[in-house]
């Protein structure tokens, strides 16, 4: 009778035991997929990460100004500028910027061979200074700009505004549309603002 009962006692704690190995294994292995998830996770945001504002796919989101200037077929010489001069990071940034955008057309009003000229890399700081003369650091919204109004543009100078009727013109050069971006606002322009 002892001996059934002391077996019995035996058998139940086998049965414990297995239950706790099964059970410390479960929890071994769900951990370990947790870690691994969370290690991939890391690394997924981190490969986001290196890769800079301008690599962030959002599909929500309104689109920043160097992704609405190359959605634009207008606007193409721009966009090979502003990649030449490495800012497509610094224009993709939160900002607000203001870019006043020329054409392909305007850029083809300059002398023959002055674009190609100036997107060679030992070129790239003029390039530089000519792109942040059109850039501007915050919102300028062509309803609040006022005839002769200047503003300091982020390289070269100021820009001077002028106002005809309902047309707002920047150095002279006529704002024919504005876009508002995700991270700023862009004026279409039909030349190239050279700095003084």
């Amino acid at each position: 009778m002892y001996t059934l009962k002391v077996y019995k006692k035996v058998s139940i704690m086998k049965k414990s035991i297995k239950t706790l190995l099964l059970a410390s294994l479960f929890i071994a292995i769900g951990c370990k997929q947790n870690e691994q998830t969370a290690t991939e996770s890391t690394a997924q945001s981190t490969e986001v990460q290196s890769g800079g504002q301008e690599n962030v796919v959002d599909e929500t989101s309104v689109p920043n100004i160097v992704q609405t200037a190359i959605g634009s077929k207008d606007h193409t010489t721009l966009v090979t500028a502003v990649k030449a001069a490495g800012l497509v990071t610094s224009l993709s940034n939160a900002g607000p910027f203001t870019v006043f955008a020329p054409t392909n057309a305007a850029f083809e009003k300059l002398p023959a061979g002055t674009v190609d000229d100036l997107l060679k890399p030992e070129k790239k700081g003029d390039l530089e200074n000519i792109l942040g003369y059109h850039t501007y650091v915050g919102t300028l919204k062509t309803e609040y700009m006022q005839d002769g109004q200047e503003f300091d543009m982020v390289f070269g100078g100021k820009i001077k505004i002028t106002k005809k009727g309902e047309k707002t013109f920047v150095n002279g050069s006529e704002i024919t549309t504005s876009i508002e971006t995700g991270n700023g606002i862009i004026h279409v322009i039909g030349d190239v603002l050279l700095p003084k």
